[in-house]
This record gives structure tokens, sequence and C-alpha cells, in this order.
């Protein structure tokens, strides 16, 4: 067997391992760098370490870190609050201002799993309370959680910009942005009005939070979410270091008793804002400017601002700095070094011109589409992004007729799109979080859903993005 083979045999064993047992790929791709590098490449340590991203480590660490440092001063709260307050009694617009919520969350910094944990018990909440139907409810969570999350400040974002960077491919971050957020309104938009979302409009209007939620509601709950918020069990779950990441986060990042009602029993959005979370909201705003306007890196700002903030309180934000996602981040720089590796032993190059050589570029855009989609259903999506797209790159290098930035997009959404899966940690969130609901019925039409999202969504997106 070829060291190419071998390099990549090793490869799938990680995705395989990961997904079946509950060890981070990161460390995996770690020890499979060492060995592979070493035993199979004749490399020595030095070379191999050349493969370690210490940009994206930095990106990661400090939007990760200004994410906790705003969500332990409440601001992350008060934003949520005053969305749900600005809806009034419009029953229909609730579905959208939590997809909205999840959105922004994050697109401007939160790891998927912990948006979804935030906003997934308030969301699932109000669809008790209000006769919303749970599923479209959870759904439009998650797929707003996904929509937000190519922005050029978030981790998906972040993640696939340097790898594209890094190979010489045509960047073009807005590009996959916004299709990553088209894509998923779109489908938002067909749930809402498959699952009852006309008839929504339609209802009376009643007054939201007007009054202390009942014993057991979930705006009423005296103990972190973190305690009602326990994903599935089950390898693939606690396999998948985004789990990790989101785990640990609702952990550390648990709210206080009454942090969404007041302890007298008002209603929470009633609460004013203070001049820290005004400062934290400000900062949000100037890593956008300094960044997107003038292309200052995103992790020297993130870290920065995070750091001044917590200067402001320290005391407050001693904890953040333990509620950076470290597994996530183990996870994708620990994979990154890997296809270092790969890189320096010429394994990118040799299967991307075997996969050219096999079939046309557009095929082998379709087949790497429905890999990164099938793979990521199970396993996690950052890991995906990590090893499949450096494996596109001497294809579309050749001067093929697939587009560089289209195939980026359309890969880029069908790995994280089929996030919707019970088998994910977004799709177990929700699972987890709905109320009055026969709960193995709820699971099989997530699983029929997510089925569903995995067997077509490659196969739309390569359309539009590649074909078209």
């Amino acid at each position: 067997m070829s060291q190419h083979l071998i390099s990549i045999s090793v490869l799938g064993l990680m995705f395989v391992i990961a997904t079946v047992l509950p060890v981070n790929m990161g460390a995996l791709a770690f020890v499979g760098a060492f060995i592979v590098g070493s035993w199979v490449a004749a490399m020595p340590a030095k070379s191999i370490l050349l493969g370690f991203p210490a940009d994206l480590f930095l990106t990661l660490v400090g939007i990760t870190y200004l994410f906790a440092v705003a969500q332990n001063n409440g601001t992350i709260d008060w934003l949520v609050r005053l969305a749900v307050r600005a809806v009034g009694g419009r029953i229909a617009a609730i579905p959208w201002i939590m997809f909205l919520i999840a959105a922004v969350l994050t697109a401007v910094g939160a790891v998927s799993p912990a948006a979804v944990a935030i906003i997934a018990p308030i969301a699932l909440g109000f669809a008790a309370r209000y006769g919303i139907n749970p599923l479209m409810m959870g759904l439009m969570v998650i797929h707003g959680a996904q929509g937000g999350g190519f922005s050029p400040i978030s981790i998906y974002g972040g993640i696939t910009n340097k790898i594209v960077q890094k190979a010489g491919l045509p960047l073009n971050e807005m590009a996959t942005a916004f299709a990553s957020f088209g894509v998923n309104l779109a489908v938002a938009a067909g749930l809402f009005v498959a699952f009852g979302g006309l008839r929504l409009m339609r209802k009376p209007a009643p007054a939201l939070a007007a009054a202390p939620a009942p014993a057991g509601d979930v705006l009423a709950m005296s103990a972190p979410f973190a305690a009602r918020t326990i994903p599935a069990q089950g390898a693939q779950i606690y396999g998948d270091a985004e789990a990790e990441a989101g785990f640990e986060e609702r952990k550390t990042m648990a709210r206080e008793p009454g942090a969404l009602l007041g302890d007298a029993g008002t209603p929470a959005a009633d609460t004013p804002a203070g001049p820290y979370q005004y400062l934290t909201v400000l900062g949000l705003v100037a890593l956008a400017v300094l960044t997107l306007g003038m292309k200052l890196d995103i992790g020297f700002v993130s870290l920065t601002i995070a750091v001044v903030l917590t200067l402001i309180a320290p005391e407050q934000q001693k904890r953040a700095l333990g509620q950076v996602s470290w597994p996530e981040i183990m996870l994708i720089v620990g994979v990154s070094t890997y296809v270092g590796v790969l890189d320096k032993m010429g394994t990118i190059d040799f299967v991307g011109h075997s996969v050219a050589a096999l079939t046309s570029p557009l095929v082998a855009a379709l087949l790497l589409c429905f890999v990164g989609a099938v793979v990521s259903a199970f396993a996690s999506s950052t890991a995906v992004l990590g090893s499949l797209i450096p494996l596109a790159v001497p294809f579309l290098q050749q001067g093929s007729d697939v587009s560089a930035i289209g195939f980026i997009a359309a890969m880029a959404v069908a790995s994280t799109i089929v996030d919707v899966s019970p088998f994910s940690t977004n799709g177990a969130l929700v699972l987890a979080n709905a109320q009055n609901v026969d709960r193995q019925a709820f699971f099989r039409k997530l699983l029929v859903y997510g089925a569903a999202v995995t067997v077509i969504a490659p196969v739309v997106l390569w359309f539009l993005f590649v074909v078209l």
C-alpha cells in the first residue's frame, strides 16, 4: 500500500473512531500526524509542526473568548429579551425571531450547538405555551444557527476562509455567508408554511410574557439550562467535538436563577441594560468594522476586545477563559495539522488528480458534497470542512468549469445544513427540550427530516452553486 493510501486510510479511521467513541478527533489527528508524518513519510517533528495553523488557532480562541464574555455579562440574554419583547403579541413572528437570534449568535462567534442550547429551551417553551408546532420551532432555531454560521467573524466562516486562503483559491467571504443564510432562510420559510405558520398569522394576539410563567415552564426555570438540555445519549453525540464544546459551554455559561424572570416575578424584558452591555454591543460592532472594513486580523481584534471588556469587570469574567471552546479548537487545529502533513506528503495532490481522472470535475464536486453531508450528519462539521475542502484544491486549480467560489459555498452549506439530524448535537438539543410531545414520534420526525436533508441538500446545492 502506498503512503498516500495509508494516510487516507488513517484519516478515515479517525472519522470512524470519533463517531463511535467519545474521543476528540483533534487529539486523534495530532497522533495521526505524528505517526504518519514520522513513520510513513519520515518527516522530522519540526516539519510536522509547520502544519499547525497558528492564525486559525488565534482566531478561534479570540472569537469564542469574546462570545463567552458577552454571555457572562448578560449581553446575550438582554438582546434575546429585546427581540422577544419586540414581537408583542404576534405569535407568528416568534419562530422568525428565534431564527434570527440564533443566526446572530453564530454570526458573532458562538459555536452552533451553544447557540441552539441557549435559544432552543426558550423557543420550545413558547411553542408549548402558544400552540406552535414544536418540530417547526426547533428546526427554525437550528436553521437559524446554521444560517449565520459562515459570517466572516464566525467559527465556520473563520475556518473555511482560512483554508481557502491557504490553498490559494479565490476567496469571497460574503458569498459563502450569503449562500448559507439564503439557503437556510429559504428552508425555514418552507418549514414555516408546511407546519402551520400561516395558521398562526390568523390567531388572536395574546400578551407575551405579561406575567410570571407557570411552574415548570421553561421561562420560569430556577435551574440553569444545562440541567434541561442534555443531548441524547450515544457515542455519535459525544464523539463529536462540537457536542463536547456545546456541553461544556452550557455547563459553564448557564444562567443564574431568575435570569429570564426577575426575582420578584417581573418579566426580565423590563430589566434595563447597563453600560457594560452597551459597551459589549459596541465591541461587537467594532469587531465587524475593524475586520471587514479595515481588514485587521480577526483573531487579534476579537481577543483585544475581549480583554478590554474583561478588564472592566475582571471578577465577573474570571471564568470566561474556561468557557472558550477548547474541544472544538483542539479538533480544528488537530485536523488542520494532519491535513498539513498530507499536503507535504503530496497526498492532497494525489487525491485531487485521482478524482479528476476518474470522472468529470462536476461529478467530482457532487461526490465531495455528498461525502461532506453524510459524514457531517454523524461526525463533526468542522472536521469535514477542514479535511474535504483541501481535497478539492487540485481539480479546482486545473482550470475546470467548476467555480471555486461556488464549490466552496456548496460544500460549506452541504456540510452544515445536515445538523438537523437527531444524531447531531443540534438535533439532540431540540429533541431534549421539546415539551408536551411523544418523544419517540418526535425523534422519528427529526430522523426522517434529517435523512431527507442529507440526500436532497447536496444535489440541490451542487446544482445551484456549481452547475448554474
